[in-house]
C-alpha cells in the first residue's frame, strides 16, 4: 500500500476513495454514449451483483467492526448494532416517504409522458439519495482506522470502498441508459447518471469527521450505514433485478457479488 495513502489524514483518505466511487459511478454512466439499451438480462445481473456486494460491506465492514466496538467500549455489543441498524432503515423509509414530493417537470422536462418523468425521477432521486449512506460508511470506516480500534484497518476501509465502487457501475447505468430510452440526449443522460454519485464524497467527509470527533457515536454510526444499506437492497435492487422474470441469474449475481466482496474484506482487512 502506498506511503502517500498512509500519510494522509482519514479525511482526506475517505474524500480520496469516495472520488473512486464517484468515477466508478461515472464510467457505468458512459455506457450511455454506445447504447441506448442493456440487454435485460445482463442489467438484472448488475444489479443483483450490486446487492451482494453491499451486503456483505454491510456485515463485514459495518456491523461486525461495529459490535467489536461497542464492546470495547464496555457496551454490548448488540445495543448499538440494533439500534443504528433499525434507525439507518427508518431513515431511508423517511427518505422514501419524500420523495413522492419531488417536482419532476422541472428537472425532467425533456422526457415526453407523465408516467415516464415521474419514473425517471424516482429512479434519480433514490439512487442518488441511497448514496448517501454508502459515502458515509466510506466515511466511517476510515475514521475508525483514525480512532484506533483494534478491528479497523486501512486495508479494510479501502476494501468497503472498492466494494462499493464495483457496485456503483450498474447504479450509474441505471440511471443514464432509462433516461437516454426515454428520450433525453446522452449527454443530459450521463450528467444525471454520473450526478448521482456526486453525494458519496461529501457524504464520506461528513461522516470522517462525525466519528473521529464523537468516537462514543462510532458503532452507532456503523450500524447506521449498514441498516441503510441493507433497506435499500430489500427494497430497490432485489425487487428490481427480478421484476423481468430473471430470478436465477439475479440469485446467483447476487451470491457472486456478496463472495467478491466477502474476499475483498476478509483477505485486505
Amino acid at each position: 500500500m502506498g506511503d502517500w495513502i498512509v500519510g494522509l489524514s482519514p479525511v482526506s483518505q475517505a474524500f480520496l476513495f469516495t472520488l473512486f466511487t464517484w468515477g466508478a459511478t461515472a464510467l457505468g454512466a458512459s455506457f450511455v454514449f454506445f447504447t441506448r439499451t442493456v440487454n435485460q438480462k445482463v442489467f438484472d445481473g448488475m444489479l443483483a451483483f450490486a446487492g451482494g456486494v453491499m451486503i456483505a460491506a454491510s456485515f463485514w465492514s459495518l456491523l461486525s467492526p461495529g459490535i467489536e466496538m461497542a464492546e470495547q467500549q464496555g457496551v454490548p455489543g448488540y445495543i448499538p448494532a440494533v439500534v443504528g441498524f433499525l434507525l439507518g432503515g427508518f431513515f431511508l423509509l423517511l427518505v422514501d416517504r419524500i420523495l413522492p414530493h419531488i417536482n419532476e417537470d422541472l428537472y425532467f422536462k425533456d422526457i415526453k409522458g407523465k408516467k415516464a418523468k415521474h419514473r425517471t425521477a424516482m429512479l434519480v432521486f433514490s439512487i442518488t439519495m441511497h448514496n448517501i449512506p454508502e459515502g458515509l460508511a466510506i466515511g466511517v470506516a476510515f475514521g475508525a482506522v483514525a480512532a484506533e480500534f483494534s478491528t479497523s484497518t486501512l486495508a479494510g476501509a479501502i476494501a468497503l470502498a472498492i466494494g462499493i465502487g464495483i457496485q456503483n457501475i450498474p447504479e450509474g447505468t441505471a440511471v443514464s441508459v432509462p433516461l437516454r430510452g426515454d428520450g433525453m440526449s446522452r449527454a443530459k443522460s450521463f450528467f444525471y447518471g454520473q450526478l448521482s454519485g456526486v453525494v458519496e464524497p461529501i457524504a464520506a467527509v461528513v461522516g470522517a469527521l462525525a466519528v473521529i470527533y464523537i468516537q462514543p457515536l462510532l458503532p452507532y454510526a456503523l450500524s447506521f450505514a449498514a441498516g441503510a444499506m441493507i433497506f435499500v437492497v430489500a427494497k430497490e435492487i432485489i425487487p428490481g433485478s427480478q421484476e423481468k422474470g430473471n430470478v436465477q441469474i439475479a440469485s446467483m449475481s447476487l451470491m457472486i457479488g456478496f463472495s467478491v466482496m466477502m474476499v475483498l474484506d476478509v483477505a485486505l482487512g
